[in-house]
């Protein structure tokens, strides 16, 4: 299970894992199996844990007043989950985070993650790096919210993440993208046209 976290951190570094440094990470990070629609977190709660995906699809929503979902992440196998601020801040979480299929993930604390990064070079490296495209992705998807039209955003979205088209129905997607499922199947018979 642990193979594809450290394949993952292979990409984001030139350093080579060290044996010791594999077992380091093996301890810190624990697996857990969720079945379909098992919170990993709830709005509340406190995030414990960052998850990495092994195996599966998740979400991270917010529900409004009435009741409406909101999607704030779609992610799937070499993503990471998790609520970034209840993380760091150890405040109450704005969000959920469910397995949209039964999925595996490696979970860490804050602490052993913290002592992750003082003794395994490669995961501060990791770090950093996710940190800079994390930033990028976020900034890129204000601008495409507040500028692009919803035909725009869903053509971004597609050319970013098609393998999201194959795991998540229309619904989340519309959701995450800030239109109505109606929306988006009109911008789906338009371009199959």
């Amino acid at each position: 299970m642990h193979s594809s976290l450290f394949a993952y951190i292979a990409q984001y570094t030139q350093t080579t894992l060290t044996e010791e440094e594999q077992e380091l990470i093996q301890r810190a990070f624990h697996p857990k199996k969720l079945r379909k629609k098992q919170y990993l977190l709830q709005e509340g709660d406190i995030c414990r844990h960052m998850g990495f995906i092994v195996r599966g699809a998740m979400r991270q929503y917010s529900v409004d007043d009435k009741g409406a979902e909101h999607i704030v992440q779609l992610a799937i196998e070499n993503w990471w989950v998790g609520d970034r601020e209840s993380y760091l801040m150890l405040t109450p979480s704005l969000y959920n985070i469910d397995a949209w299929e039964d999925t595996e993930v490696l979970l860490i604390e804050k602490a052993d993650l913290l002592n992750l990064y003082q003794q395994v070079p490669a995961m501060m490296q990791m770090a950093r790096q996710m940190d800079d495209r994390h930033s990028m992705a976020s900034q890129r998807r204000i601008n495409a919210a507040i500028s692009f039209s919803a035909e725009k955003r869903y053509a971004e979205f597609v050319d970013c993440y098609p393998e999201f088209l194959q795991r998540f129905p229309q619904h989340l997607i519309a959701s995450y993208l800030g239109i109505t499922k109606e929306t988006l199947s009109r911008i789906r018979k338009q371009q199959a046209m």
